[in-house]
C-alpha cells in the first residue's frame, strides 16, 4: 500500500480530527489514526469509542489498503516539515511505514488497521440541516454553562429540543442556565437529546460558519456531516431536568445597562471578592448601581458606582461574579437587561435589541446569599 500526498494537506486534515484522541485511552490502538485507501480516496479516522471523527481526501495511489499510524509521531513529523509531496510506503506484512520526502526519509512501526474499532452501522431516523454559523453560535452561547458533576451526567452536556416551531439548546450546572432558541430553523418532528461536551467542542473548532451541516440522529447516536468531515458521537442517556420550572416568571425589578461598562466593573471589583464564593453585591437605588466585594480574611474590599436605568424597588442582591462575567462575555449586544424579583431568587440576564429577531437568548444565574 503506497500513496503520495502533500504534507501540509495531510497535516491540516489530521489536526482537524486530532481533538478526538484521548490521553488516557484504555485501548492502545486508539492512540493511532486509521488510514484507509479505496479507489485513490484516503479516509482517516480517529476515535475514543464515544466519539469518532472521519475526514477524506484524494491521494495518488494505485492500491487499496488500511494501516493504523501512531498519531503523536505522524503529527510531530508533519509539523516540522515544509510543504512538499510525501510518499508513504506501507509493508502489509509487518506494518512498517516509510515516509519519503525531498531530502530524507523516516521509518515508524504501524499497526494492523483491522484492529481499529469499526464504526457501528446505525440507522438514523431523523435529519435536520443547519448552517455552520447557527450551530457554532448555539454551542458558543451554551457550552460554558454545562456542569462537570460526574454524578449528574445529563447536566454535563447540552440539551437539544427540536420542534416544528423552533429549535432550542439548553445548558445548566444548577448554578447558572442558558437557553438559546431559534425560530428561523425548525424540525419536521419533535425530538430531544443531550449532546456531550467533547464533540460539541470539536464541532466548534472545525466549523467555519459558511457551510451547511447535516445532523442525523436516533435514540443513542448523532452524526454531523459538513465539508470533508464526519463526526459521530454517542448521546448522553437520561432525562434532562425540567429547566422551564426554574425560570421565574415574575421579575418586576429590571436593570438596563451598558454591557461592557458593567463587565469591566465586575472584573475589577471581583478581584477583591472572597476566593470561595466570588460574591459581588449589587445595590440598586434609583438610577445608580453600586458594586461591592470584600474578602474579610485578608481585609480586601472594592466598590464602584455606575449610572444605569433601573425600573423597580430598591434592591440588594449577591451573585457569583465568575458566572456573571462568563455570561456577559458571551453576549454581543451593547446593552443588557438583568431582571430580578427578590434577593433569594434567580436573576435573568438577556441581551437588548439583538441583530436577529429570530434569536432568543435567556441566561439565568442563582444568587449568593448576602451575609448581613
Amino acid at each position: 500500500m503506497n500513496f503520495i500526498i502533500s504534507s501540509s494537506t495531510l497535516l491540516k486534515h489530521l489536526q482537524s480530527i486530532s481533538g478526538v484522541l484521548s490521553t488516557n485511552s484504555t485501548l492502545p490502538i486508539l492512540d493511532n489514526f486509521l488510514f484507509s485507501i479505496v479507489n485513490a480516496e484516503l479516509t482517516i479516522s480517529a476515535s475514543d469509542l464515544e466519539t469518532t471523527m472521519i475526514t477524506k481526501m484524494g491521494v495518488q495511489s494505485e492500491e487499496d489498503g488500511k494501516i493504523a499510524i501512531p498519531a503523536k509521531l505522524i503529527l510531530e513529523v508533519l509539523k516540522s516539515m515544509p510543504d512538499q509531496p510525501c510518499t508513504f510506503k506501507v509493508n502489509p506484512t509487518n506494518f512498517a511505514i516509510e515516509i519519503v520526502y525531498d531530502n530524507g526519509k523516516s521509518k515508524m512501526s504501524g499497526f494492523n488497521g483491522e484492529e481499529f474499532p469499526k464504526l457501528p452501522k446505525t440507522e438514523y431516523n431523523s435529519t435536520i440541516k443547519l448552517t455552520g454559523e447557527l450551530l457554532s453560535r448555539a454551542i458558543t452561547k451554551t457550552i460554558f454553562a454545562t456542569g462537570v458533576d460526574d454524578m449528574r451526567p445529563v447536566m454535563s452536556g447540552v440539551y437539544c429540543n427540536f420542534t416544528p416551531e423552533e429549535i432550542t439548546f439548553v445548558a445548566t450546572d444548577a448554578h447558572k442556565l442558558v437557553r438559546y432558541r431559534r425560530t428561523d430553523i425548525t424540525s419536521s418532528s419533535n425530538a430531544s437529546f443531550i449532546l456531550p461536551k467533547k464533540p460539541l467542542n470539536l464541532l466548534k473548532s472545525n466549523l467555519r460558519g459558511d457551510e451547511e451541516v447535516e445532523l442525523q440522529y436516533n435514540e443513542s447516536n448523532a452524526m454531523f456531516t459538513f465539508g470533508d468531515i464526519l463526526l459521530v458521537c454517542r448521546l448522553i442517556d437520561g432525562k434532562y431536568p425540567n429547566y422551564e420550572a426554574v425560570i421565574p416568571k415574575e421579575n418586576p425589578n429590571v436593570l438596563t445597562i451598558d454591557r461592557l461598562q458593567f463587565l469591566g466593573s465586575l472584573k475589577r471589583v471581583s478581584i477583591f471578592s472572597n476566593k470561595t464564593t466570588h460574591q459581588v453585591k449589587l445595590r440598586l437605588i434609583g438610577s445608580e448601581l453600586s458594586l461591592f466585594a470584600e474578602d474579610v480574611d485578608f481585609s480586601n474590599e472594592a466598590s464602584e458606582r455606575l449610572t444605569c436605568n433601573f425600573d423597580g424597588d430598591d434592591l440588594e442582591i449577591g451573585f457569583n461574579s465568575r458566572f456573571l462575567v462568563e455570561m456577559l462575555a458571551s453576549i454581543d449586544t451593547e446593552t443588557i437587561k438583568l431582571a430580578m424579583s427578590e434577593p433569594s431568587r434567580a436573576g435573568l440576564l438577556m441581551p437588548v435589541s439583538g441583530e436577529n429577531d429570530k434569536e432568543d437568548i435567556l441566561m439565568l444565574v442563582m444568587p449568593v446569599m448576602i451575609n448581613r
